[in-house]
């Protein structure tokens, strides 16, 4: 059988999707074991991680089901959603990457909205406050037993800030493109006769 025959194509799409599955579950088991172990309290960080894996391992199990079955109902819908997300992160990675340093600076604003944030920052970046450090107040930081060495977060945020999106930027445009692929895939594998075909493929 040449590659770009039935076979090959339905195996290429099924590898896709198992790389899908093995990064929902990625993403599902970091934000639990981050959670369990106290690295972030934050629940709605957490629980946003769990939910963007859930969704992904859905799509992946769709596109898993359709690729065995040569489902067409699957299939389509599979294909539709893929460009959907491909569409939404490629926006939101395209953001990333595009966003500057004035910008970065409405930071504070999300500071202000979640405390638990806040906590999680102080916490590992070991500073306290975002522009001044609030001597009255309390701080997680460990700096905190030595309150007047302690830094403000803002510096070190933004120092962090720039590498960080381009790093999410590019792993979310590389991602985008397995979308696409996907999408392809998928056109490709509906329109290609299975010589075994299932009867209730089309139901």
């Amino acid at each position: 059988m040449v590659c770009g025959g039935f076979v090959c194509t339905k195996n290429s799409l099924c590898a896709l999707n198992i790389l899908y599955v093995m990064v929902s579950l990625l993403l599902i088991g970091v934000a639990a074991w981050g959670k369990w172990f106290g690295l972030v309290t934050s629940f709605r960080v957490v629980a946003g991680v769990i939910g963007v894996g859930i969704f992904l391992l859905f799509v992946a199990f769709v596109g898993l089901c359709g690729a065995l079955k040569h489902h067409q109902v699957l299939l389509f819908f599979y294909m539709i959603i893929l460009f959907l997300v491909f569409m939404v992160q490629l926006s939101v990675s395209a953001a990333c990457l595009a966003i500057n340093k004035e910008q970065q600076k409405e930071l504070e604003v999300g500071w202000n909205k979640s405390e638990a944030t806040q906590k999680d920052v102080e916490k590992t970046l070991n500073c306290c406050g975002f522009f001044h450090p609030n001597y009255n107040g309390t701080c997680d930081a460990d700096c905190f037993s030595n309150p007047l060495s302690c830094n403000p977060c803002a510096p070190i945020i933004q120092s962090h800030a720039e590498e960080v999106l381009r790093f999410l930027g590019g792993i979310g445009c590389f991602f985008s493109f397995t979308e696409i692929l996907g999408v392809w895939l998928t056109h490709r594998y509906r329109n290609q006769k299975d010589s075994h075909p299932n009867s209730g493929a089309f139901l």
